[in-house]
């Protein structure tokens, strides 16, 4: 009989890494997930993680520890929900592994997400964009720097891992300039860059000391290291400060970039499914959610189809639809 530490081991050793090939960001996602759980587990049966058993994998402990989430440690319902994925999936790998566990598996699996409003898209208007990139200063040393990184993500769309992962190997920046992001699920994607991108990315790599190699990070930190994630989160909130807040809406953060060049995409006219080759979008359903959220392009919509004013003859033309025969010649002719 197999223990509960060396499913945990096989669980992400040989299913996440080896069989799923996940990132690393997902392993370590699905990594805090689990420590969590167990310990969970261990004060719930005042044992040490190291002598937890199988019958210790029960459903009541799952639920007991999704309540745990929301009421003592204050998670949103969408965190709790994230963390019963987890346990859905390693359940799911656990039961293949040792039988005698399909019982509790079963009431695991049998768990549902709760329900929760989706959270607002955050995005920018045109004009703060230009605002953002008119305020931003030309002085010190890493001026070039956050003024290429920025127009980076605004040009691409990259992910924050994407941006901090790439390296200088992955950019051509001769005509026509573009970058080969590394995104989710271990997928490559080619996205052309603007020749100013293009440009003061040269310029930036140009200044560094010592200089660049292909297998060198395209962003670095002001000690020359590789650029963080939560450096870059800290780098965008610092030069987003004077970009309003309204209630109820989240702070600029890179992935609202992402969501910025999408929208200016689908406001620019490019086809939709262009998009979702540009931001690396595995399914559609995703990017047309940008649609949903662009209300300039609701307005225009909704200006195209406007009734005739007051002062025209006679009240809006009926419908094609509501007319049999409009509607069959309508038909005929596609």
């Amino acid at each position: 009989m197999k223990t509960v530490g060396s499913l945990v081991y096989m669980f992400f050793e040989h299913h996440l890494k080896a069989e799923k090939g996940l990132s690393q960001a997902s392993i370590q996602s699905y990594r805090d997930g689990i420590r969590l759980f167990l310990l969970f587990l261990a004060k719930t049966t005042n044992v040490s993680v190291t002598k937890l058993t199988l019958a210790d994998l029960a459903a009541d402990h799952v639920r007991a520890f999704l309540t745990h989430l929301e009421t003592e440690r204050d998670n949103h319902i969408r965190s709790r929900n994230q963390r019963l994925a987890m346990i859905h999936t390693f359940f799911a790998f656990a039961v293949g592994q040792e039988p005698t566990l399909l019982r509790e598996a079963e009431r695991v699996a049998a768990i549902p997400r709760k329900r929760t409003q989706s959270p607002a898209t955050r995005y920018l208007e045109r004009d703060e964009v230009d605002d953002l990139f008119s305020k931003l200063s030309n002085d010190g040393r890493l001026a070039l720097r956050d003024r290429a990184l920025l127009l980076f993500l605004y040009n691409t769309g990259a992910r924050a891992t994407e941006a901090v992962g790439l390296t200088v190997g992955q950019l051509t920046l001769t005509p026509p300039p573009q970058v080969r992001l590394h995104g989710k699920g271990d997928k490559w994607r080619n996205c052309p860059l603007w020749p100013e991108t293009a440009r003061l990315i040269a310029n930036m790599l140009e200044a560094r000391s010592p200089r660049a190699t292909d297998t060198s990070p395209a962003f670095v930190s002001n000690v020359g290291r590789p650029l963080t994630r939560f450096g870059l989160y800290k780098l965008v909130k610092r030069h987003t400060t004077q970009i309003p807040v309204i209630e109820n809406q989240r702070a600029v953060s890179p992935h609202v970039f992402r969501h910025t060049t999408a929208v200016h995409l689908l406001e620019a006219g490019v086809e939709v499914n262009v998009i979702r080759g540009w931001l690396g979008h595995v399914s559609l359903d995703t990017t047309n959610r940008y649609a949903e959220i662009n209300i300039k392009m609701k307005q225009e919509a909704l200006d195209a189809c406007m009734a005739p004013s007051c002062s025209s003859v006679g009240p809006p033309r009926k419908p094609i639809w509501q007319s049999e025969p409009k509607l069959l010649e309508w038909l005929a002719s596609l």
